[in-house]
């Protein structure tokens, strides 16, 4: 019987990444003209950035400084979860930002349907938070990757333990 290869289906963040890309975007922040004189501020705590600012116009642009901090340190943006703007302290407002690690039920789902959908002959297995994917044949798993890259997950998913 013929070895069967797999590999593991994953969604994490590099959490020494996004404490990096806060630093570096809060170092930017504090230099630049246009936040001069601002309350605005990004920390991160246990899973979650809040970002505060004076009005909802500057938190925005505090989020595009922080997004463009993330994408240089190749985090993925698809993986923050913005709650809604409340009101903070001293008239600012504040939003948080949560990280989300894992596949979920709903998105394991839809990446099993993505795999069976693909007519390839393998078998995926739900575990906790993540989805093994075993085969035959390589190239069969390869097809598998291609076909969940290509497919339009609000998630990023990598591929590790492939063997």
């Amino acid at each position: 019987m013929a070895k069967e290869s797999s590999f593991d289906i994953v969604s994490k963040i590099d959490m020494s990444e996004v404490t990096n890309a806060v630093t570096m975007a809060t170092k930017e922040i504090i230099t630049r003209y246009d936040f001069k004189g601002s309350k605005s501020s990004i920390t991160f705590e246990n899973e979650e950035l809040v970002l505060v600012s004076d009005d909802e116009y500057k938190l925005e642009q505090l989020k595009d400084v922080l997004i463009s901090k993330l994408i240089k340190r190749d985090v993925s943006i698809k993986n923050l979860d913005y709650g809604k703007l409340e009101g903070a302290s001293g008239g600012t407002v504040r939003q948080r930002a949560k990280l989300i690690q894992g596949i979920d039920k709903e998105h394991a789902k839809k990446i099993n349907t993505i795999i069976k959908n693909s007519g390839v002959k393998v078998k995926s297995q739900i575990q906790d938070d993540q989805i093994r994917v075993t085969g035959k044949n390589r190239d069969d798993l390869q097809a598998i990757i291609a076909a969940i890259r290509g497919a339009n997950l609000t998630i990023d998913v990598q591929f590790i333990n492939y063997r």
